[in-house]
Parts: C-alpha cells; structure tokens; sequence
C-alpha cells in the first residue's frame, strides 16, 4: 500500500573530453579541474536529442548513491537512473551526472564546491534555464544537502530514499566523517549545516521525496518530517511514502515525483 501526500511544502575549466560508444554524438566523459583544491575531478554530460546551442535547454543534474560514481545515473538499469534519464530526455533537457568526489561523497565541502563549479561551468557554455536536482540514497541525501546550502542556484529537486538529518543519521559514517572533514561528535556544526531538516525555510522550490517505510539503510523520518515542516512554509511539495518500500524507489513513484517537479518548475503547473 502506498501513500501518496502532497504536502503544503515540498556545479571550473572544462578540459579533457571523452566520448562515450552508447552515443557518441550526446553523451560525452568530462573531466575539469576543481577550483577548490586543483585535483581532477569528472562528470558525464548527454545533451538532449533536440539539442540546439543557440536555444535555451533546461538542466537536470543527478547524484549517485553511495559506492557508485557518475555511471550509476548515466548507464545504470536502477529504476531511480532510469526514470531521471527518461524524464530529461522527455522535456529536452541537458543531463549531467557528476562524481561529486565518487564513491563516498555525502555532499562534503570539496563535493559541496565541485557541484557549484560544474553549474557554473555549464552556464558559462550552455544556454541553461531551469536547474533540476535530483537523486537517490547518498544523491537523494546530498541533494537535499546542497539545495539546503544553495537555494539560489537550484529550481526544483527530486529526493529519492535520503537522509535529512545527518546528526541523527548513524550509517556509514566512517565515509561520511570523511568527507565531511571529522566525526559529528568533534565537528557537530558542520554535521547541522549539512542537515536539510534545520533549514526548511531555504526550501522554496517545488521539491518532491520519495521514501520506504521500512529502509533500515537509510531510515525515512527526517525526510518526511522536513515535507511536514516545509508544507506550512509553501505549497509545492510532494510526499511520496511506500509502506510496503525499502531502500528504493519505484519507477512509477519516481516518474510520479519527477512530473510534480517538472510540471510546477517547467510547465508552471
């Protein structure tokens, strides 16, 4: 059984490219050098099938889950991946998948950077409109994370299967003090600035979260009480909640996410 709410609420030098075989005239490897700390970093570009540079494209950017890297949402048969991919190339847009630091990012300050710069980078090249952020698992987590940190800078999101709550988060945290620059014991502030709950009056784009009731990986209740704090502050939240759902999201409650999102920021729904 399924529940359904919607809820009064709701990334730099381009350098190195190469072409991937599925479709070398659209999907391209891209590698740049990150301006916080002069290391090589990479993301995958697909321009869309009616790409014109000379017209605005709108962008959407999705973030891997924990243990992947930028092919996950570019190539993978996950139902997250493939439902993100299917709704940009639907609505013409420029699709970006970036490591953010690969495989244990959670959205920590040098990924937290890379992802300004590739926004920015992109915008510098492309005629970019509407930023669309998107997720699942650590993406789902570091997509509320950095739409938390940088409102400004993005439109709408689709959180799948997150955390908004990193001080009350308990799993893979050796990966996540990492990243993070220290444990949540030593460094708690920087574990609350990371944490989307804290700041839902940053959230005024239309935003979508999918969640399983019963995820032990990464447990749903900071995510359903940030969509119940946000839906008193504005209107263009949806809520999906799988009572039956783990560590996933279904295509349909993905397809079901991304259109509320699409529809309010691109079609004014």
């Amino acid at each position: 059984m399924k529940i359904i709410a919607i809820v009064c609420l709701a990334i730099g030098v381009l350098s190195t490219i190469a072409c991937i075989a599925d479709d070398p005239a659209r999907t391209e490897d891209v590698s740049f050098i990150a301006k916080c700390d002069g290391s090589e970093q990479r993301y995958v570009i697909t321009l869309p099938e009616a790409f014109n540079a000379d017209q605005q494209h709108d962008l959407m950017i999705a973030l891997h889950g924990h243990g992947s890297d930028r092919w996950q949402f570019a190539k993978a048969d996950l139902d997250e991946a493939r439902v993100a991919r299917d709704e940009a190339a639907a609505h013409n847009m420029i699709y970006v998948s970036p490591d953010y630091r690969a495989t244990t990012s959670w959205m920590g300050p040098k990924a937290e950077a890379d992802v300004v710069q590739i926004i920015a980078d992109l915008k510098a090249k492309y005629k970019i409109g509407k930023v669309i952020l998107c997720g699942a698992s650590m993406g789902g987590s570091s997509t509320l994370t950095f739409a938390a940190m940088h409102p400004e800078l993005i439109d709408g999101l689709v959180s799948m299967n997150g955390t908004a709550n990193h001080l009350e988060y308990e799993n893979f945290q050796d990966a996540i003090a990492e990243s993070f620059g220290g444990t949540k014991a030593k460094i708690p502030s920087e574990y609350k600035k990371r944490s989307a709950e804290y700041w839902p009056e940053r959230f005024t784009m239309p935003m979508a979260i999918t969640v399983g009731h019963n995820d032990t990986v990464v447990p749903p209740d900071s995510a359903i009480r940030l969509a119940g704090i946000v839906k008193k502050l504005q209107p263009n939240v949806l809520l999906i909640v799988n009572n039956d759902g783990g560590h996933s999201t279904t295509y349909d409650d993905g397809k079901a996410a991304f259109d509320f999102v699409l529809g309010k920021v691109l079609e004014g729904k």
